[in-house]
């Protein structure tokens, strides 16, 4: 992932020096294991916690002969450790090692994730808050449909993510697996006992079989999660774009002094900010087909899904990371004007009250075909003509004669929309 678009915190997890210590720590506790078993000397298992050392750039000019990375890790680490290097990797296999540090790298990235959710999470609880009774104009197929609140629509997406958090926090315990089982699963040639020690001390589970490596049903699951969080961001994301539009202007992005909306048009205030977060949707969710396809690997174990993991393995997370903080500085500083939801909502004439009208008709006696006719004829004049909607209403005979003028002004009461608003939010947060 471009520096651009990239967080400090995450790229290290993916930088080559921190998986060289996560391999050189795997190996070593591997050896810890065997010297316990009586497989190797003790002293050669300290010996190697003691001199072991690697450099990149040797490693890199190491694989550039031998074409293998493992095997240049090793070859390195042997210069450092001297002969006591002989006992490393004993019974094991390449992916013993590339599947455990993938296994480690992807948690430390899911514990960063996790806190990024923990703080978007609070920014949009305490921005729902805020506008738990802010009058909006609630919208189906972006027409008018009938008023909610500004803190309901937040309160939605506040849920979407705590559901998120909940299939992430499953879908890193589903990833964090190790497996040191030799070269096509069997411990033929390595202890299974070594595989529980490793795992205990790299904080992992156990994989309970694999083949030459971990079953990628695991990081199909694991990136198809990233993928819905991605979903939710983007959703949130359209969200704002559509309110920031100049004809509804309900909420914008924060736009700070000297920020520049156009190289062309100096008025311009863009939604740059929920704009690239949509387009950093698609770079996460680009992960999830290939990781689906990863899961079918020939026999034992094929190379095919080594290089798709290398790329998107580092690119999804970075890119989720980034996102979500850039949401959060987004949702922390958005502009709300509840002057203008109040104007739109009055817009077209009272029309968001048809339901309450339809229904009141129907209590009254008259059939729900019947109460719709009356209720859309009137309606249809205030779409068509600017007529106004209680106007027309009580002008209308067959309306009248069911409803006298005080209950159908009634039947316009903002506040009728929002007697549960308090309930919604003890079913979200807990709280009200």
């Amino acid at each position: 992932m471009i520096p651009r678009y990239s967080r400090p915190e995450m790229t290290r997890i993916w930088d080559p020096e921190n998986r060289f210590r996560i391999w050189f720590e795997i190996e070593a506790h591997a050896c810890d294991a065997l010297a316990e078993l009586g497989v190797i000397p003790k002293e050669a298992a300290a010996e190697i916690w003691a001199k072991g050392q690697w450099e990149v750039a040797r490693i890199d000019e190491i694989e550039r002969e031998t074409k293998h990375d493992v095997i240049a890790f090793l070859t390195n680490l042997a210069e450092y450790v001297g002969p006591a290097a002989r006992f490393v990797h004993q019974g094991m296999t390449s992916s013993d090692l590339l599947d455990t540090c993938l296994a480690v790298q992807l948690a430390q990235a899911t514990d960063i994730l996790l806190d990024d959710l923990d703080r978007l999470l609070k920014a949009l609880e305490k921005r729902a808050f805020e506008h738990k009774l802010t009058p909006t104009m609630g919208r189906s197929h972006g027409i008018h449909a009938e008023p909610t609140t500004f803190g309901l629509k937040l309160a939605t997406h506040y849920a979407a993510f705590k559901r998120d958090r909940e299939r992430l926090v499953a879908a890193r315990a589903d990833i964090a697996t190790c497996a040191i089982s030799g070269a096509v699963g069997t411990f033929a040639n390595i202890d299974p006992r070594v595989e529980a020690h490793v795992a205990a001390k790299m904080g992992l589970g156990i994989e309970p079989i694999s083949t030459q490596v971990i079953p990628r049903d695991r990081h199909a699951m694991y990136f198809s999660v990233l993928g819905v969080i991605a979903s939710s961001i983007e959703n949130l994301s359209i969200e704002i774009r559509h309110l920031q539009r100049s004809e509804v202007r309900e909420a914008e992005e924060y736009f700070s002094p000297g920020q520049k909306g156009s190289s062309a048009m100096p008025h311009k205030r863009n939604p740059v900010l929920s704009e690239n977060l949509t387009g950093l949707a698609r770079i996460v969710r680009a992960a999830v087909t290939p990781a689906l396809e990863n899961v079918a690997l020939w026999h034992e174990r094929d190379i095919s899904h080594s290089s798709v993991e290398r790329v998107f393995g580092p690119d999804a997370t970075i890119a989720l990371d980034f996102a979500l903080n850039r949401l959060v500085g987004l949702i922390d500083k958005l502009i709300v004007y509840p002057e203008n939801m109040q104007a739109n909502l009055d817009r077209y004439g009272g029309l968001v009250h048809s339901q309450r009208v339809l229904l009141a008709l129907t209590q009254a006696g008259l059939s729900r075909e019947d109460s719709y006719q009356a209720v859309q004829r009137n309606a249809m004049k205030v779409w068509l003509e600017g007529k106004d909607f209680l106007t027309e209403l009580k002008g209308d005979p067959l309306v009248s004669a069911k409803i006298e003028a005080r209950a159908l002004e009634e039947c316009f009461d903002l506040g009728y929309h929002y007697k549960h608003v308090d309930d919604i939010f003890r079913r979200v947060f807990g709280r009200a």
